[in-house]
C-alpha cells in the first residue's frame, strides 16, 4: 500500500528507493484523533444512483492478448528465481509485500487467460510460496514493509538491512491475503501450504475491534495505530475478512465518509481531515477497482466506485483533458503521488507523501484507464486505451503519461503490468475470487 510512519496517517505502506524511486505509500490516523471522531460520527446516506450494469467474462480480443504479452514481460524480466519474489520497480532488488501481491494476482491472470502454462505457474507459484515461508516476520508476528528482493532480507526504505524491521503495513499483508485466498480458491492444491504460512503470523494483532492497524519502529519501539484511507481501507478490510479476521467496522465506507462534488458528480471523501489527523486523504482510482477486479463490487462498492469514475469522465468532457487518477511512481522528484479526485480540500490535488500539492506532476494512469476498462467500457476508455498504446515497451508497461506536455511517464513498475493483467483477466472470465472456479 513512509519514512514518516505512522505519525503520518496512512493509505498503505512503502518505502523509498536509493535510487530515488519510491514505491506505494499510506495513511494511519493517529490513535487520540481517531477514538474521538468515530464517537461522534454518523452514517452518510447514500444518493440515489443507478449504477452500470458490469461487463465480466465477455473474453479477449487480439488486442487484449497484446496487451497482456506486454504486461507479461514485466514478470519475465524482474523476477527474482531465487526468493520468488520480483522487484516493485524494475531493476531494483527490493519489494513490499502488496507488489508480491499484485504479482501473485498476475500469475493468476496470466494463467487464467492462457498467457502462461501450468508448469510455469506451478513452478513460479511454489518458489513464491517458499520465498513466504522463509519471510523474517517483525517481532515474529508479521512481514516487514519491505524486503531484499533477492536475499529475502527484511530491509530499510533505502533498502539497507535491518535485522529488527521498519515495522509492517496491515493493507499490504491485506492485499496479500486476497492473493493467496483467490489462489486456494482457483487452485486448492496449494491450500494446505498456504495456511501453514499464515499460521505462522500473527494476522490478529493487525485486526482489532473492527479496524486494521500497522506498525512502526519508533526510537527503537514498535507501535501501532490504525491503518487506511477511504477506499483502501475497505479493500484492506474485505481482504483480511477472507481469512476470518476481525475487519468488520472498517469494511463499510459509510461512517467515515462524505459527499463533495466535483466536476458536477457527488464523490465520496474521507471526513478524517488532513488538519485533524495530519494525513493526506485522496479519493483516488486504485482501492475501488481493484474491489472491483478481484472480489466484484458489492452495492456500496458499485456507487463509491461508479461516482469515482464518473468524475474523471467529466473532466475530460468539461475541459478536453484526458483524465485518469490514481496514486503511482513518477519518473521525477518525489518520484511517488496520489493523484486524486479530491484531497486534502482540493479538487484534482496531486499530492507527495508530506501533503505537497504538485498539480504539474499530474499523470493519466495506465492501469486506471485499463481497470475502468475493464469494469465498464466505455466510449471514454475505448479512447484512453486507444491513445496510450505508445507506452509498450520491451520491459512492460511504463506507468502513465504525464498531463501537462504528455511526456511519457517512463516508470516500469510491478504494480502497473499486474493490474493490467488482472483488468484483461477480469474481461476474459470476471473477478478473481469468483467462487465460479476452473476458468
Amino acid at each position: 500500500m513512509f519514512p514518516k510512519h505512522l505519525s503520518n496517517n496512512r493509505n498503505r505502506s512503502s518505502f523509498w528507493f536509493i535510487s530515488g524511486v519510491c514505491l506505494i505509500a499510506g495513511l494511519a490516523s493517529a490513535t487520540d484523533h481517531w477514538g474521538q471522531f468515530m464517537a461522534s460520527a454518523s452514517l452518510s446516506q447514500l444518493p440515489e444512483h443507478t449504477t452500470p450494469a458490469l461487463l465480466p467474462g465477455r473474453g479477449l480480443t487480439a488486442a487484449d492478448r497484446q496487451d497482456a504479452l506486454i504486461a507479461w514481460r514485466y514478470f519475465e524480466q524482474n523476477y527474482r528465481a531465487t526468493s520468488g519474489f520480483v522487484d516493485s520497480v524494475a531493476g531494483f532488488p527490493s519489494g513490499t509485500l502488496w507488489d508480491q501481491g499484485s504479482y501473485l494476482f498476475a500469475l493468476l491472470s496470466a494463467r487464467g487467460i492462457g498467457l502462461i502454462d501450468s508448469t510455469t505457474f506451478e513452478t513460479r507459484v511454489a518458489t513464491l510460496l517458499r520465498g513466504l515461508e522463509a519471510l523474517p516476520l517483525v517481532e515474529g508476528k508479521l512481514p516487514n514493509k519491505v524486503y531484499h528482493s533477492v536475499t529475502l532480507e527484511m530491509v530499510d526504505y533505502k533498502n539497507r538491512p535491518t535485522p529488527d524491521g521498519v515495522g509492517w503495513s496491515a493493507l499490504d499483508i491485506c492485499r496479500m491475503l486476497a492473493a493467496l485466498r483467490a489462489l486456494e480458491l482457483r487452485h486448492p492444491q496449494h491450500s494446505v501450504q498456504i495456511r501453514q504460512i499464515l499460521s505462522g503470523w500473527s494476522l490478529a494483532a493487525m485486526a482489532v475491534d473492527g479496524q486494521l492497524y500497522g506498525s512502526a519502529r519508533e526510537n527503537g519501539e514498535i507501535v501501532h495505530q490504525q491503518e487506511g484511507r477511504i477506499g483502501y481501507e475497505q479493500y484492506g478490510a474485505r481482504a483480511a475478512a477472507l481469512w476470518g479476521l476481525d475487519s468488520l467496522f472498517a469494511s463499510s465506507a459509510l461512517p467515515i465518509m462524505e459527499w463533495t462534488e466535483v466536476q458536477g458528480v457527488d464523490i465520496p471523501v474521507d471526513r478524517r481531515t488532513a488538519s485533524a489527523f495530519g494525513a493526506i486523504t485522496p479519493t483516488l482510482s486504485e482501492p475501488f477497482f481493484l474491489q472491483g477486479l478481484e472480489m466484484g463490487f458489492n452495492t456500496e462498492t458499485a456507487l463509491l466506485a461508479h461516482r469515482v469514475y464518473l468524475a474523471q469522465e467529466a473532466r475530460f468532457e468539461q475541459t478536453g483533458e484526458y483524465t485518469m487518477v490514481s496514486e503511482g511512481n513518477i519518473s521525477v522528484d518525489p518520484y511517488f503521488v496520489y493523484a486524486s479526485v479530491h484531497s486534502n480540500d482540493r479538487d484534482w490535488a496531486v499530492m507527495s507523501k508530506d501533503g505537497e500539492h504538485l498539480p504539474d506532476l499530474r499523470t493519466i494512469s495506465l492501469k486506471a484507464v485499463h481497470a475502468w476498462d475493464a469494469l465498464y467500457e466505455t466510449p471514454y476508455t475505448q479512447l484512453l486505451r486507444k491513445e496510450l498504446t505508445g507506452l509498450a515497451t520491451d520491459g512492460g508497461w511504463i506507468a502513465g503519461q504525464f498531463e501537462a506536455d504528455d511526456r511519457p511517464n517512463q516508470v516500469l513498475t510491478a504494480n502497473t503490468n499486474a493490474v493490467i493483467l488482472q483488468a484483461l483477466h477480469y474481461k476474459h472470465a470476471g473477478p478473481l475470487l469468483s467462487f465460479h472456479v476452473g476458468k
